[in-house]
């Protein structure tokens, strides 16, 4: 018996869940380097002591691909009024990110380089303890080297059905 993929998809879109952006600088693509993002809803917290995150990758992904070169990254926990951002750096297939941060407001991270975007309820900078392989997925976890409360305005993020959402 098993369960066929759009059953299994259908049944976890009844599972509400926030919504990150995952960055990364990748200092290899060219003169000044490239930054790197996904919109990322496989993301919770693993241990308070020390303090882990892990994220979902998708297998072959540019993050999984630059993760597995560099383990320094970033997380945006995103607020409701950044509904585009997600969406933005939910596209698949594209060849570069380049133009993707273009007017979206971040600061670089002093411990990874990420950037982060600005207006996000909170911002934490990682670095990969370990990479899991699970499926079509690589699970990286990460130590959270720092961690910031940038706007206390609004409320999350989240993903349900299909579609991003507010609480309330």
């Amino acid at each position: 018996m098993g369960v066929s993929n759009d059953e299994f998809r259908a049944a976890m879109s009844r599972l509400a869940a926030g919504v990150v952006l995952v960055t990364a600088h990748d200092s290899d693509h060219g003169p000044r380097g490239e930054d790197v993002g996904m919109t990322a809803t496989a993301f919770l917290s693993v241990s308070l002591d020390p303090p882990l995150v892990l994220v979902s990758l998708r297998c072959g992904s540019r993050m999984d691909d630059l993760l597995a070169e560099q383990p320094l990254w970033g997380v945006s926990l995103l607020s409701e009024s950044q509904r585009h951002i997600a969406g933005r750096f939910a596209m698949k297939g594209r060849i570069s990110d380049r133009l993707l941060f273009e007017d979206i407001p971040y600061s670089r991270g002093e411990a990874s380089g990420a950037p982060l975007v600005g207006g996000a309820l909170a911002t934490l900078e990682c670095r990969t303890e370990q990479r899991v392989e699970a499926g079509d997925h690589t699970l990286a976890i990460g130590r959270v080297l720092t961690a910031s409360l940038p706007s206390a305005e609004g409320g999350p993020l989240t993903y349900f059905r299909g579609r991003y959402r507010q609480l309330g």
